[in-house]
């Protein structure tokens, strides 16, 4: 079974992930990974050495082409599932994006963007992503 969590903080060394609620003009942005024909929110890996702040931002480029945004952190988020690192707790940080403009192409392995009033019916991550969804909207971001 998957569980999510959410705390308000955590030692920053246990933060592994970034995830990003992105909107554009009021609707939703989601990305389309090439291999996959579900959709995501934007996020992805801590690279070692890096403050999680910038990981938020690199992956908000990276898969969205995101060139002018605000960025606001909204809680840490843990993932346990029996499937993932050994079932053990995985922490990431959650944040919300507010993007102004876009790049004109992706440069990493995201296909498309799909920029919605809806939010998807097939996720990527389904026992995951929704919630972190829903308690940016029960703390006030969304």
């Amino acid at each position: 079974m998957t569980e999510v969590k959410f705390y308000d903080a955590v030692d920053d060394k246990l933060l592994k992930f970034a995830v990003i609620i992105a909107r554009t003009n009021g609707k939703w942005v989601f990305c389309k990974h090439r291999e996959r024909d579900t959709f995501e929110v934007p996020g992805g890996h801590r690279e070692k050495g890096e403050p999680i702040t910038d990981t938020a931002r690199r992956e908000l480029y990276e898969e969205t082409g995101a060139t002018e945004y605000t960025l606001k952190p909204v809680c840490v988020y843990s993932v346990t599932a029996p499937d993932n690192f050994n079932g053990e707790e995985t922490f990431g940080m959650l944040y919300c994006a507010d993007i102004r403009s876009f790049e004109k192409e992706l440069h990493s392995e995201i296909e498309r963007i799909v920029i919605t009033e809806q939010l998807p019916e097939r996720w990527t991550y389904p026992l995951i992503q929704p919630k972190l969804l829903e308690e940016a909207g029960r703390r006030g971001f969304l």
